[in-house]
């Protein structure tokens, strides 16, 4: 699977290396690509094979408040799989939350209690921690790809970059907690840099806004180690960044199980 992961990568090289030395009128491969065959290599991107990190997210509130949160990420078989272990502050110090099945089986882990809850199917629309992020936004791989219909649309520029742009529309078997998403990713490395989410029942009310920068290269991976949600109903927003993310771990299954929950 990791030959797999460098295999991608090489591609996504590839495709910006012919589009540096074909001659212009000419339309490259990526320039042809589908809306279907741009999301699939995002999802790609941003689902490596397995990944351990520490991150931090700061709640901004609507009168400036920041409360502000570290902890410890593992994830598995590309985001099916995924872990987080509160390091700070001390008040939540070893809570812990696992998500497998693209986020739609959730438990939650209390050191103080000691005790494992499975949340309700519904909870993946829940906000984590009070943040501007649900579990859903969190936890969903591939979600994009299996809840939504895709449409290219013209190519802009957004936060200094070509970007393709590309609009979803919610499948109508799909339980998705968007109606619609817009997306503008980045042409050189298929990062997402803009993504607006629009209300469950409104596919004209604009819900919430994603904001990624900074993308590094790291382990042949393009990495975005800041993004920002944007809640434009509640005048809030959440910051997470990255502090240090390996994708070279080979992480047991069993740490993604109500026992690995409370080691």
């Amino acid at each position: 699977m990791i030959h797999h992961r460098k295999h991608t990568i090489l591609m996504i090289l590839l495709h910006v290396s012919l589009a540096a030395i074909l001659p212009s009128g000419q339309l490259t491969a990526q320039e042809e690509m589908t809306a279907d065959e741009i999301l699939k290599t995002l999802t790609e991107t941003m689902n490596p094979e397995q990944s351990h990190g520490t991150m931090t997210m700061t709640i901004v509130t609507s009168s400036g408040q920041e409360r502000t949160f570290k902890y410890e990420t593992f994830s598995k078989d590309k985001g099916d799989k995924s872990l987080m272990k509160y390091l700070e502050p001390q008040r939540v110090k070893g809570q812990t939350i696992l998500m497998l099945n693209d986020a739609n089986d959730i438990w939650t882990y209390f050191p103080r209690t000691k005790r494992v809850r499975k949340l309700a199917t519904h909870a993946k629309k829940q906000k984590v921690e009070g943040s501007d992020f649900s579990y859903e936004d969190m936890g969903a791989s591939d979600a994009f790809i299996e809840e939504y219909n895709a449409l290219r649309l013209n190519d802009e520029n957004k936060e200094g970059r070509s970007c393709y742009k590309i609009e979803l529309t919610r499948k109508a078997e799909s339980n998705a907690s968007y109606s619609r998403v817009m997306l503008w990713i980045d042409k050189e490395n298929f990062i997402p840099l803009v993504v607006d989410y629009y209300h469950e029942d409104d596919p004209e009310l604009h819900e919430k806004q994603l904001v990624c920068h900074d993308v590094e290269l790291i382990e042949d991976i393009y990495t975005p180690m800041d993004c920002t949600m944007f809640n434009k109903l509640d005048n809030t927003y959440t910051k997470m960044h990255i502090v240090d993310i390996t994708y070279q771990v080979d992480l047991a299954d069993d740490l993604f199980t109500e026992m690995g929950m409370q080691r």
